[in-house]
């Protein structure tokens, strides 16, 4: 994020007005940065590729001082953020993704084999899910956004979304129980 701050420190303007406008973009970008690394992360599924598309994200909007008239920044920065993300999750190689190592510190090497076993046996499966159904699950597990943002976000109706997450749920429901002989 100190990239992203960076970019607010614009040299053309006078002192006064650069001042003020840089204190309004560190604002802008501290209390939503968060959020933008997570949509990016969740689409680009790549640590380094969420950085980048954060970075390009407030990048974008500084550019001709967009930023200053935005009326929904959340929205407009989940839209910036999902079409950066989604091109650079086409533009890398499958066979280049990390795997998500996700551990508890206090779990036994036994327990922590099972669970990132199950952990990436999920991300194969929702990998596989057809993408229609992929992103607007991925978008929901963020937590951050509303049903009706997931929708604007993908210019879909909202009871689409709400179908297709609650699709999605189910088949990976389905395809766990029969991993587990019928027990979920």
């Amino acid at each position: 994020m100190q990239n992203a701050l960076s970019i607010a420190d614009d040299q053309d303007l006078p002192a006064a007005e650069a001042g003020e406008s840089a204190a309004s973009f560190r604002s802008l970008v501290d209390r939503h940065a968060r959020f933008v690394y997570r949509i990016a992360l969740a689409v680009a599924r790549h640590p380094q590729d969420a950085e980048d598309v954060l970075q390009e994200t407030f990048l974008q909007l500084y550019r001709g001082e967009q930023w200053k008239r935005v009326d929904d920044e959340r929205g407009y920065l989940a839209r910036v953020a999902w079409r950066l993300a989604v091109r650079r999750a086409n533009s890398r190689p499958r066979e280049q993704e990390l795997p998500f190592d996700l551990h508890s510190p206090a779990a036994s090497p036994e327990q922590s084999a099972m669970d990132g076993e199950l952990e990436a046996w999920l991300h194969s499966r929702i990998d596989g899910l057809p993408e229609k159904l992929r992103r607007p699950l991925a978008l929901s597990a963020l937590g951050e956004l509303k049903l009706v943002e997931i929708a604007a976000l993908l210019g879909l109706p909202e009871g689409t979304v709400r179908r297709r997450i609650h699709t999605a749920r189910g088949i990976l429901r389905l395809q766990l129980e029969e991993r587990n002989g019928g027990k979920a």
